[in-house]
């Protein structure tokens, strides 16, 4: 069966398409068992290929050149890293009419790391800044900046304003669009970042954050890698984080009001943006972007709260 397209434009695969691009250029895998994965992710289509590796297909033209960037960067990236993310093992080129590079990673336990699988959120919240911040304490020379391979994470927030005035404008039966505006406008107030560029993960989300037996165990899909404004690393505090344990997450991060401000801006912007386009193509990502929204306005009317 084909995996369940996300987009118009996306190109189709299926087990049957894994099985012939392994057998041609990988055939010492060719034999092993091949599992569609059913995640929230939306750039790429997963297999699970025996028990321990994973191939992973672009869905799309603009992340064909993720799998270049990720076979370049992380291992680079991985042993400086307190949590777990893929580690490549091999990249596959264009086949079998597949137009794109791909690849076979490293397999890594654990489910989407939501809030119902999470035992500790302070933990959780500890762990995830710690791991934000030690990614920023990587050697940024020679990273990517933002552009269309990580769907322009880690550029300004004021680079977001139209399409997220759009997203507002086309919400209007669904949500406050006047607290929505004054919470973006106000992050918009925020100084922008003039610091020099940090490595960001570009989408900490829950769907790309793995859970094993109750507490966070790795990061994954590293799509939206960049070096640019730390600030969109820090929407998870609002997209995954309870408002109880925000403020553990701040504190295992260097992060001044500034910067805390543009990350909820871009909490709110991705939360908006996300929800009418996966309102149909993907339950959970919508869920997880009408989360992130109503946290956002929910900090922005009353502070935090603890």
């Amino acid at each position: 069966m084909p995996a369940r397209k996300m987009h118009a434009e996306e190109v189709g695969t299926d087990v049957s398409l894994v099985g012939r691009l392994l057998a041609a250029q990988f055939p010492r895998w060719a034999d092993l068992p091949i599992d569609p994965v059913h995640s929230a992710g939306t750039e790429n289509a997963i297999y699970r290929l025996g028990d321990d590796m994973a191939v992973r297909l672009p869905r799309l033209q603009r992340a064909a050149g993720q799998v270049e960037k990720e076979h370049r960067w992380l291992p680079r990236l991985a042993p400086l890293l307190p949590l777990a993310i893929p580690v490549p093992l091999a990249k596959g080129t264009p086949g079998e009419g597949y137009p794109w590079h791909w690849s076979v990673t490293r397999w890594l336990d654990g489910e989407d790391a939501t809030a119902e699988r999470i035992a500790d959120p302070r933990q959780a919240a500890t762990e995830l800044g710690r791991f934000v911040a030690a990614l920023q304490r990587i050697d940024p020379a020679g990273g990517p900046p933002p552009g269309e391979h990580n769907f322009f994470r880690g550029v300004p927030l004021a680079a977001r304003d139209s399409p997220t005035r759009a997203a507002i404008a086309s919400l209007r039966a669904t949500l406050d669009a006047d607290a929505a505006t004054a919470a973006w406008e106000a992050a918009l107030e925020a100084p922008a970042w003039h610091g020099p560029p940090v490595w960001i993960h570009g989408d900490l989300q829950p769907g790309n954050l793995l859970a094993h037996q109750g507490r966070l165990s790795a990061v994954i899909d590293f799509g939206g890698l960049g070096v640019g404004d730390p600030a969109c690393d820090l929407a998870v505090a609002w997209n995954l984080l309870p408002a109880g344990s925000r403020d553990v997450f701040r504190a295992a991060l260097p992060v001044d009001d500034a910067t805390w401000a543009r990350g909820r801006g871009w909490a709110l912007s991705v939360g908006l943006i996300a929800l009418p386009y996966y309102r149909t193509t993907s339950p959970v990502l919508a869920g997880i972007s009408r989360y992130a929204i109503d946290q956002a306005l929910a900090d922005h009317e009353h502070g935090p709260r603890t």
